[in-house]
């Protein structure tokens, strides 16, 4: 099957050699190419350049797309896509003034959470979960990574990832699976850290890596959740199983983490919120992919990524959604580039690098998504017809896409 698209205003994220990701002042150039044609050729993308240079060509199907920008479909690594229930309760107790540590410390939060998943079918949690999928698809997101963590305890954690696992199969969309069981400390085992730490490496791990649950490991390290010393544990089984680390790090705090997360060899620290310069400083020279969640700073009325400051250090920034119920009940991606631009003084060219190409290295996926690029996979967002693609931060309400293509097909 072979598909041409033809007179495309202008073509984005436009890759002829493949790179991993994009950093300091690079993230602001974006290459493009107008006037432009796209060849998918079954699922990937065969070739692309000038409409003068349109080549001959028996496409079984052609799409003319004038008026219409297309750039990569957008890499969300940082989600919580599976989970039961909602907390809609808390969000109007942080409107009366509650903060997300004293509705935590009330049974709130991640363990309230743990409690509608651990009550619910794994069929209910699939049905849930399958229908934010879609969603986030149909808003452009064509790779996703998927965090367990609200069941804290055996049966909910594997009930998680199987889950994960289901939708990954069923659905033509990548879809990357992290255990994070480290996401909180369950009520029974608030004064036995260490006895929860070995649940978690005695008998999560094991079955993990067994039925091949999960690519990463992750943990919460912040104040009043996991500590360095704890983290450390966990990532240290977590490799020992097969698993690379990614983890949560200075949300609320800056206390260590990401220096634990480097120590061995993060694909990516996530949050980042607060940082301070040794934090900025201690990312440099590695590999560890920072990852900014705007709309989590948005839902909490919480500091925003220091993005000028990280991009200025001469690091890599990657975009994420964090979607979850409690501080991100949201899988827009198109928000959280708008609102990257909008409040973190991102450049639109950084925030498409930061989501599309950025977002693919930080779940470890650069070499099939996130650019143009032949060879890749042609996960791809068609535009409405907009002056340019400045429109789609500056008209952040407004659903400036019109049409998702995944694995080559649009995604109805």
């Amino acid at each position: 099957m072979t598909t041409l698209i033809i007179n495309i205003k202008e073509l984005l994220q436009v890759r002829k050699t493949a790179i991993a990701k994009v950093s300091g002042s690079e993230m602001a150039i974006l290459p493009t190419i107008k006037n432009a044609f796209l060849i998918i050729k079954d699922n990937l993308i065969a070739d692309f350049g000038s409409m003068d240079n349109l080549p001959k060509i028996n496409a079984d199907k052609t799409i003319d797309v004038t008026g219409k920008i297309i750039l990569p479909s957008w890499c969300d690594s940082h989600t919580h896509i599976v989970y039961a229930g909602n907390r809609e309760q808390e969000f109007v107790d942080r409107i009366n003034g509650l903060t997300y540590e004293e509705i935590a410390n009330r049974g709130g939060g991640i363990l309230n959470s743990a409690k509608k998943l651990n009550e619910s079918t794994e069929e209910e949690i699939y049905d849930q979960s399958k229908a934010r999928l879609k969603e986030v698809m149909r808003l452009g997101t064509g790779a996703v990574e998927i965090k367990s963590g609200y069941g804290l305890t055996v049966d909910g954690e594997l009930k998680m990832l199987r889950v994960i696992q289901r939708l990954a199969h069923n659905y033509p969309i990548t879809i990357k699976a992290t255990f994070l069981g480290a996401h909180a400390f369950p009520l029974e085992y608030k004064g036995n850290h260490q006895g929860y730490i070995d649940l978690i490496i005695n008998e999560m791990l094991p079955e993990i890596a067994k039925n091949k649950l999960a690519d990463f490991i992750d943990a919460f390290c912040e104040t009043g959740y996991f500590t360095v010393d704890e983290t450390k544990q966990i990532m240290e089984a977590g490799i020992r199983f097969g698993l690379k680390p990614k983890i949560h790090v200075n949300q609320f705090n800056s206390i260590g983490g990401i220096q634990a997360g480097i120590k061995y060899n993060a694909l990516s620290v996530d949050h980042l919120e607060v940082m301070t310069t040794a934090d900025i400083n201690a990312l440099k020279s590695t590999e560890t992919m920072p990852v900014a969640l705007p709309s989590c700073s948005y839902f909490l009325s919480i500091p925003y990524t220091p993005a000028r400051e990280i991009i200025a250090a001469g690091l890599p920034l990657a975009l994420a959604t964090d979607y979850n119920p409690g501080s991100t009940p949201s899988g827009n991606m198109n928000f959280v580039v708008a609102t990257a631009c909008i409040k973190m003084k991102m450049t639109p060219e950084e925030a498409i690098n930061a989501a599309t190409i950025n977002g693919a290295y930080a779940m470890g996926i650069s070499e099939t998504h996130g650019s143009i690029t032949i060879g890749k996979k042609a996960n791809l967002i068609i535009t409405k017809p907009i002056p340019s693609y400045y429109q789609l931060p500056y008209a952040f309400g407004s659903n400036l896409i019109d049409a998702v293509l995944i694995e080559g097909e649009i995604f109805e």
